[in-house]
């Protein structure tokens, strides 16, 4: 399937190519509009030619140009609907549709629904006042009118402040005002409901509300009264209460809402104490990042709502004495939503697409399809276009057929409309980026050359490189993107130079040259240094700097991230940084920075500045042992001088001249302020010590070592690290650990006790005694038992530690089982699965490293005769059952077999099971040449494919003219049958140059194509005739008369110039009243007058110049002029001649017949 083409964005390219039309504005589908202003529905489209609108209202066709009120936007489909004076915009509601129209398609709108909005006023009603009993409920109603859209609801009072709402007295989803439990300071005569229409920007506002809170003695008190002017609440002395619901009712309800709209469920309660709400799913867990709590935790709202919030939710209302519940389940239903919508789709013909129009919704949405704003099966039939459910497919498209596509998708809840255009274009390539680009890259950093083209088809971009063979850019180190972008991943200076991309399509070509420039990077050679400076005086940072010759480097200085003071004491130079008569202030971090127009690179370093001068310290000297023990000695120093700067801490370092001659080791530090150290030492060990002291600025050198101290041999401490066994044969165990070093061995005569067991047999150790090795080989072993083994190290003065015993294998042999039930399941034509079933892990004899598939193709399916290619294996490791061949060769016979593997190698194979594998597309044909040229014919001779991947259905052959400036012209096709090795293509142009492609095909698709060119026989009949003259013996002596009378011509005129003849123009005219001659210069276009110039004397009746020259700008049949004056001459005797020596245009005009080059040929016809 075609990838859809991407028209870019460029204007250039843009405005020579047709498009059909796409809506890019529209006003939503459920427009509700201001009463106060006029009405503006939106429609906007752009497409090429620009397309023209019209609208439906109402499903019928809204001729807008009927009524003066409706207006459309110049260059839009905008309507503008006037609603001043009488007119009211209740008149314009109803179901809008724009439809936008070229001559390549038509794109429609979606419905848009346009109602005006209402705020309605609130109906008259009398509110008797409320009496109600302290610490019961109470319900205050609302009761808004029904506007569009609905209004905001909020209560008040006369001072228009609103009332406080709290747990105890919240404002319900539908406006009521709900008290959970009234209390005596409830009592007021202002609840006021107001209702806010947002769209009108209107607030209305219900009669007053009166409340009176009373107690039961003002009740009994008061009787008589209450009873005749009011509604009473409550039954006897109010006491605390279980909560119960004021809103939902019941146990239960239900509610449903649309997949991505807001759900908002309530609960709210009335009890006494005041109930506390709490929200639950009872079957699985809130969205914690969706959900929210209103209303004092009596609103739960979930954003966004998913199928996954669909289910039981129950809500708690709890005070002290008691809880009540309330499920509420419910339901989530989708209006359609996209899976995948169709998008644009551009083609070039004889190419194939597809339109996708794929959505999802509760119910499941129905798919139908429009071409052109028509339902698709009202459309003319295309047998190039098929219908397949949410499918369009398109095969061999053809110019002309472009059109705009409509899928709506519905279900009960709404709809979904979308355009799609398919846009057929014939496009030769054309380059989009900018000629002769320089790109300019810094050395192993990516160097990316752009060549965006756009075409129809997709042009093949080929990447060329001066001076590189003139062969296409192929492999490492180049990457090739399908934008046309060549990437050089590290690039280098070898790769400095010019490239040129080539983009071609069937249709032509277009190529670009870019330039590419590999610079050297920039490098600080030398970081400027730490320095710690005295007040007053000055410090220098060096900075030099490595950089390309052709950049222009910029050095830049920074100060603790920012810029330098504005002070004269920083003197900034190419490479430096000097600052004079420091000052505390000065103190920080300097940066210096050099940049390039590529790149660029820094380096810091931080300036202390100090009253004095601070240095490293002195070492420190006199060192002497003290409280010498076996494994301890105490280590005392005198510190050297500090310069300035606190030392930090002491390092203590040791030298072992027994075991490690001539190298220091760290041992211990200690804090500055000590001068002693009690040293932990290893027995046999010839010890020397030194001393280093550090403060800010760095470490000391050296103190002078201590004299020799000397510990007693003792057993070892440690036993050897790293011990593992490992077979190398089927019968042997080799043991490994790493020694000690001379430092752990404490003693001489190191020696190394190996043991060893069968693991899981009851068996006593064996053990065995080496020393001055790292392994031991137990010979005898059965084959791939485990064993329990360990080391342990002696020396002349005892044993150390017991060691742990780990486990070990011996060596492995080869398994002697081989997979059982290899089944072979073919995926297609080049790749399939196996699966097997695994050995038992005690016929593998060792580790369980994986299995192998050995497989080799016996031969084609074509001809069935054999070919045993070279077996090939895939390995699967660990202890799996199946895996997949892949690059499997098509229409081919297989056989593979299964082996399973260990540490040492392979076991059998399994019993050889045989497979073929289906058809692929073919090969390459294996040539294609053109024999038998003629003039208007030439014969193609081509060999099969050598892979033939299945059996051939015939060729597919294309050609086409090539001019000399290589355009290439219109393309043609010619199928093949399959058994046909040569064809002949009739009826082409002679002396003609023609490029062919060619390509076997099979049932799955054609294959590759290959290329050749050649040229019809050029029409060689006239040539042929006058070489055939040329040759002929009485042509020859014709030439030789002509050339002699031409000689005895120049000769008299040579004789009559000496003499000083004359020819008046009298006897020229004579001359020509020959009735020999006037034909001659009538008809073939010869001179008649003549000069007597001294030097031009021409011969009566001569047909070539005195100088034996012809110009060439006139006829090869024609005499030049022998006059060389302008107009208005005269001759040596006086004779005004302008009108014989000026006429060489009329004489070129009634030449202008024969314009071929002069030859012998064309002078025989002269005279013929």
């Amino acid at each position: 399937m075609v990838a859809p083409l991407e028209v870019p964005l460029d204007p250039k390219v843009l405005e020579g190519l047709p498009q059909p039309p796409t809506i890019t504005h529209e006003s939503p589908k459920d427009y509700i509009v201001d009463p106060r202003e006029n009405i503006v529905i939106r429609c906007e489209a752009k497409g090429k030619p620009h397309p023209s609108f019209s609208w439906t209202r109402n499903g019928t066709h809204f001729d807008i140009d009927k009524d003066p009120k409706v207006n459309m936007k110049p260059h839009s489909g905008t309507l503008v609907i006037d609603i001043s004076g009488k007119d009211k915009a209740e008149a314009y509601e109803g179901v809008y549709q724009c439809t936008a129209h070229n001559e390549h398609g038509t794109a429609v709108s979606n419905n848009i629904v346009v109602r005006q909005s209402r705020s309605p006023l609130w109906s008259k009603e009398s509110n008797p006042p409320f009496v109600v009993q302290e610490g019961a409920s109470l319900v205050l109603k609302c009761r808004p009118p029904a506007g569009l859209p609905p209004p905001v609801i909020f209560w008040m009072d006369n001072n228009f402040q609103r009332l406080s709402l709290s747990r105890r007295v919240s404002q319900g989803l539908n406006g009521d005002l709900y008290f959970s439990n009234v209390e005596m300071s409830d009592s007021r005569s202002d609840y006021i409901c107001y209702a806010r229409f947002p769209r009108t920007q209107t607030i209305q506002q219900k009669q007053p509300i009166t409340v009176r809170v009373v107690n039961m003695d003002a009740i009994n008190e008061t009787w008589p009264g209450f009873l005749n002017e009011t509604d009473f609440f409550g039954d006897g002395q109010t006491e605390e209460r279980r909560p119960s619901f004021q809103v939902p009712s019941g146990p239960s309800s239900s509610m449903m809402v649309l997949r991505g709209q807001l759900l908002e469920m309530e609960c709210i309660a009335e009890g006494l104490p005041t109930p506390e709400i709490t929200w639950s799913k009872v079957s699985g867990e809130l969205p914690s990042n969706r959900a929210t709590y209103l209303n004092f935790h009596k609103t739960l709202r979930i954003a966004v709502v998913t199928e996954a919030d669909s289910g039981q939710y129950r809500c708690t209302a709890k005070n002290t004495l008691g809880s009540i519940h309330h499920v509420i389940t419910v339901t989530v239903k989708a209006a359609p939503y996209w899976i995948e919508a169709p998008q644009n789709l551009v083609l070039a013909p004889r190419e194939k697409g597809q339109l996708i129009c794929r959505a999802s919704g509760n119910p499941k949405p129905s798919v139908s399809w429009f071409m052109d704003g028509l339902p698709i099966h009202n459309a003319p039939e295309d047998s190039r276009r098929k219908v397949e459910g949410d499918t369009i497919m398109f095969e061999d498209v053809v110019s002309g057929s472009s059109a705009v596509y409509q899928c709506n998708a519905s279900n009960e809840h709404g709809y979904l409309l979308a355009n799609a255009f398919v846009n057929v274009l014939s496009e030769p390539p054309r380059m989009l980026t900018p000629p002769n680009k320089v790109y300019q890259v810094i050395m192993n950093q990516q160097a990316a050359l752009e060549c965006y083209s756009f075409g129809s088809p997709i042009p093949k971009i080929t990447w060329f490189k001066e001076n590189h063979t003139n062969a296409a850019l192929e492999g490492d180190p180049y990457i090739f993107y399908d934008n046309g972008t060549l990437v050089i991943p590290v690039a280098q200076a070898t790769n400095s130079g010019k490239y040129t991309c080539v983009a071609l399509n069937m249709l032509g070509k277009s190529d670009n040259h870019v330039h590419l420039e590999v610079k050297e990077p920039t490098r600080i050679l030398k970081q400027p240094e730490y320095k710690v400076v005295q007040r007053n005086r000055d410090v220098v940072f060096e900075c030099p700097v490595k950089h390309d010759p052709s950049l222009i480097p910029t050095m830049i200085w920074l100060k603790d991230n920012g810029e330098l003071p504005d002070d004269e004491r920083f003197v900034v130079d190419s490479d430096s940084l000097t600052i004079t008569k420091v000052t505390e202030s000065d103190a920080g971090t300097y940066t210096c920075i050099m940049n390039t127009t590529l790149d660029q690179d820094s380096a810091s370093a931080d300036l202390r500045v100090v009253e004095v001068a601070y240095e490293q310290p002195d070492p420190p000297s006199d060192l002497e042992l003290t409280d010498q023990k076996p494994r301890s000695v105490q280590l005392t120093w005198i510190p050297g001088d500090d310069h300035n700067s606190p030392i930090k801490r002491f390092l203590i370092q040791y030298e072992d001249s027994l075991h490690d001659r001539g190298s220091w080791h760290n041992l211990t530090e200690v804090p500055g302020t000590t001068t002693t150290a009690h040293l932990k030492l290893s027995p046999f060990v010839h010890y020397k010590f030194r001393v280093m002291a550090l403060n800010d600025v760095g470490y000391s050198l050296p103190s002078p070592s201590s004299r020799h101290y000397k510990t007693r041999a003792a057993a070892p401490d440690v036993n050897p690290t790293g011990v593992e066994g490992l077979g190398t044969q089927p019968d042997n165990l080799v043991i490994h650990w790493k020694p000690l070093t001379g430092l752990q061995s404490n003693g001489p005569g190191l020696q190394y006790v190996v043991c060893w067991r069968q693991k899981y047999v009851d068996e006593d150790w064996h053990s065995v005694k080496v020393a001055n090795v790292s392994k031991f080989t137990v010979q005898g072993t059965p084959t791939f038992t485990p064993y329990e083994v360990k080391v342990q190290a002696v020396n002349e003065h005892g044993s150390g530690p017991e060691p742990l015993p780990v486990t070990a294998y011996s060596g492995e042999d080869l398994p002697k089982a081989a997979p059982d039930n290899v089944q072979v399941q073919v995926i297609n034509s080049t790749l399939a699965h196996v699966h097997w079933e695994s050995v038992p892990l005690s016929s593998v004899r060792g580790h369980l490293k994986g299995y192998k598939v050995y497989y080799s193709r016996k031969g084609s399916l074509h001809n069935h005769s054999p070919h045993h290619s070279e077996q090939q294996v895939l390995t699967f490791s660990g202890n799996r059952t199946h895996g997949k061949l892949p690059g499997l060769h098509p229409f081919s016979r297989y056989a593979l077999n299964v082996r399973v593997y260990n540490g040492r190698g392979e076991g059998p194979a399994s019993s050889d099971e045989d497979f073929e594998t289906p058809e692929g597309v073919p090969g390459h044909p294996a040539f294609l040449r053109v024999v038998n040229p003629s003039l208007d014919s030439l014969t193609l001779e081509w060999g099969p494919p050598h892979d033939r991947n299945g059996r051939l259905t015939g060729y597919t052959l294309k050609y086409q003219p090539v001019n000399n400036s290589n355009e290439l012209g219109p393309l043609k096709e010619v199928t093949v049958a399959a058994n046909e090795t040569s064809f002949t293509l009739p009826n082409l142009k002679y002396s003609t140059r023609y490029k062919f492609y060619f390509n076997a095909k099979t049932q799955k698709g054609p294959g590759p194509t290959i290329t050749q060119e050649a040229v019809t026989v050029i029409d060689e009949a006239m040539a042929s005739r006058q070489v055939d003259i040329a040759t002929q013996g009485w042509f020859i002596g014709l030439m030789c008369a002509i050339a002699l009378l031409i000689l005895v011509l120049l000769i008299v005129c040579f004789i009559k110039r000496n003499k000083g003849g004359k020819y008046p123009v009298k006897e020229k005219e004579d001359a020509h009243a020959d009735p020999e001659i006037q034909p001659m210069k009538d008809e073939d276009c010869t001179f008649g007058e003549y000069s007597d110039h001294d030097d031009h004397k021409p011969l009566r009746g001569s047909r070539t110049p005195s100088n034996g020259t012809v110009k060439r700008d006139d006829s090869d049949d024609s005499l030049v002029d022998y006059g060389d004056g302008g107009d208005g001459q005269f001759n040596e005797d006086g004779s005004f001649i302008g009108q014989y020596s000026g006429r060489k245009e009329r004489d070129t005009a009634e030449c202008i017949e024969s314009s071929e080059a002069p030859s012998p040929v064309n002078a025989m016809n002269s005279f013929v």
